[in-house]
């Protein structure tokens, strides 16, 4: 038997007492939609409602001529379903993506904190070297990096023992302090 909606033509779902009547008459047959592929109660309300939602933010898209609004109705539930199970995917994914990396713990974030000071602390040290002159970045070098002698350092560079020692002790000092070997200071040193 025909309902009277078929005998009177489609509901107008662009009005609030239209989309009303039309909730009224198929609530039940869209939560036992729901329900035969969603296991959890409040997840069957919540996407039944997302269901209506849907439906009545696109019921000025609905098109009598392409079928009964029921099929349509069902169409926007498929499509609902779908992005939830999409989205059941996707946090899936990130999950198992996360399952494999542990969090850090207290000691972990302060080996990094100490890493990362370590490193500054080089580059503010390199940055020091780099601002040495030459001749005290030389001597410095050929004692420290290649493990010469003062006496050797002097040899290789052609100058004295004592200009080696003068010359360790600026760049030593400069390297301690920051700032606290002027330019002219480093240019007396050459």
């Amino acid at each position: 038997m025909p309902s009277p909606r078929h005998e009177t033509g489609p509901p107008d779902l662009t009005t609030p007492e239209g989309f009303g009547a039309f909730y009224e008459e198929h609530i039940d047959a869209v939560l036992g939609f729901v329900t035969r592929r969603v296991a959890d109660p409040h997840l069957a309300a919540d996407l039944t409602a997302d269901i209506f939602l849907a439906a009545m933010r696109s019921a000025r898209g609905y098109r009598p001529d392409r079928g009964a609004p029921v099929a349509w109705l069902f169409g926007i539930a498929r499509n609902v379903l779908s992005g939830h199970a999409r989205g059941l995917a996707r946090e899936s994914g990130a999950l198992a993506r996360l399952s494999g990396r542990r969090l850090l713990d207290d000691e972990d974030v302060a080996a990094l904190e100490e890493r990362i000071d370590a490193q500054r602390a080089f580059r503010e040290l390199a940055e020091r070297h780099a601002a040495l002159s030459e001749p005290l970045r030389a001597a410095l070098d050929l004692v420290v990096l290649d493990q010469l002698t003062p006496a050797e350092a002097a040899q290789a560079l052609g100058v004295t023992q004592a200009t080696v020692r003068v010359r360790l002790h600026r760049a030593r000092r400069a390297l301690g302090a920051p700032g606290s070997m002027t330019a002219r200071q480093m240019e007396a040193a050459r």
